[in-house]
């Protein structure tokens, strides 16, 4: 696969990559870089996990990357996930990689990493310490953002660690490539900072979009990110999240009730479920089933023609809201079946499923 083909490729997943000059000089001199994207066990995973990171990491792959997927159990007790108890943060973690194997990645072609385990030598600490000189207190608390919280919460000591300790990782783990959302972009670019403060490598960011809550962004101000990441889907907000293990029944009665108003695409969860995770080729057409007695099918040459379509008021939102339930159903079903067939798989799900999910 050529350059321009594997740039096409990581853009075709990114809603920003900084910058594309540099991915382009990172493939031209390496065959095989180092991507990492981070995850805090910390609970059931919702469908921006199982299946938006799972296809990215697929891309990655496909562009000859080597993951490294990052346990991030530390940054979950420190942001006080499971009730801060680091045995339930374990067994959640063990939980998160079941769930990659059910959604198709090849885990002998992957390395996970467990933060308790990298931070266990001086040489993390002392890399610590050097990227918490090059960075102002007021900094740190601008990018508390990256764990879920606002820049005027209440937090811990610890939590103010916690974006000197991600940049850190990036550096300790000697990667080419960040892959993540775009609500992780402030510890990124801080990253870049400390990396030309020092003369370290900087490492290439390839922010992917983010997957709104069932509830949407109502009057929706497209340029403000920051209510996009307000109102992404959480685990942590049960009331908002797809999970990859609701029955089809629960899919569609969460779709159905979802935010989707007439001719509205921006702040539309449903529209931004097709655009990101079943549209993935933009050129292809698409088909909406309807019964004869309701018109009868809808063809669209692509994914553009279908918009438009949407935003004259040619499609009525609980059309849209059933081709996106049936499609997401087609997504999740190896999941659940991964989960229902695999003893060791269930027996985890069942354990995380009964801890309550703290925030």
């Amino acid at each position: 696969m050529d350059v321009e083909t594997k740039i096409a490729k990581v853009a075709s997943i990114a809603q920003e990559i900084i910058t594309e000059d540099d991915l382009r000089a990172l493939f031209e001199s390496n065959e095989h870089p180092i991507v990492y994207d981070g995850f805090e066990p910390s609970g059931i995973a919702p469908i921006h996990f199982g299946l938006l990171r799972a296809k990215n990491i697929k891309v990655m792959m496909e562009v000859g990357m080597k993951p490294k997927l990052y346990m991030a159990d530390y940054f979950a007790l420190i942001n006080n996930k499971m009730g801060g108890d680091l045995e339930k943060i374990t067994a959640t973690g063990r939980y998160f990689i079941e769930v990659w194997k059910a959604c198709g990645i090849e885990m002998d072609k992957v390395e996970v990493v467990w933060a308790s385990k990298l931070m266990d030598n001086i040489g993390y600490w002392d890399r610590f310490i050097r990227v918490g000189k090059g960075t102002t207190i007021d900094r740190a608390k601008r990018a508390v953002t990256i764990m879920g919280r606002k820049e005027g919460d209440q937090l811990s000591a610890a939590q103010l660690f916690y974006p000197a300790m991600q940049v850190t990782d990036i550096f300790q783990m000697d990667v080419d490539v960040c892959q993540m959302g775009m609500d992780q972009r402030r510890a990124n670019i801080l990253a870049r900072e400390v990396a030309q403060k020092y003369g370290w490598k900087a490492p290439v960011a390839v922010h992917h979009p983010l997957i709104l809550g069932l509830m949407g962004v109502p009057e929706l101000d497209s340029a403000r990110e920051d209510m996009i990441a307000e109102h992404k889907m959480s685990k942590s907000k049960p009331e908002s999240a797809i999970f990859v293990h609701d029955s089809e029944r629960e899919i569609k009665d969460k779709i159905s009730k979802a935010y989707c108003p007439e001719r509205i695409v921006e702040g539309n969860p449903i529209i931004n479920y097709l655009e990101i995770l079943i549209a993935r080729d933009k050129s292809l057409p698409i088909t909406i089933e309807r019964p004869e007695k309701f018109g009868g099918n809808m063809e669209f040459g692509n994914y553009q023609e279908l918009i438009s379509g949407y935003k004259n008021g040619k499609i009525h939102p609980m059309d849209l809201k059933n081709f996106v339930a049936a499609e997401l159903e087609k997504m999740i079903s190896p999941i659940r079946s991964h989960f229902q067939t695999n003893s060791e798989a269930r027996d985890l799900y069942e354990t995380v499923k009964g801890y309550t999910i703290t925030r």
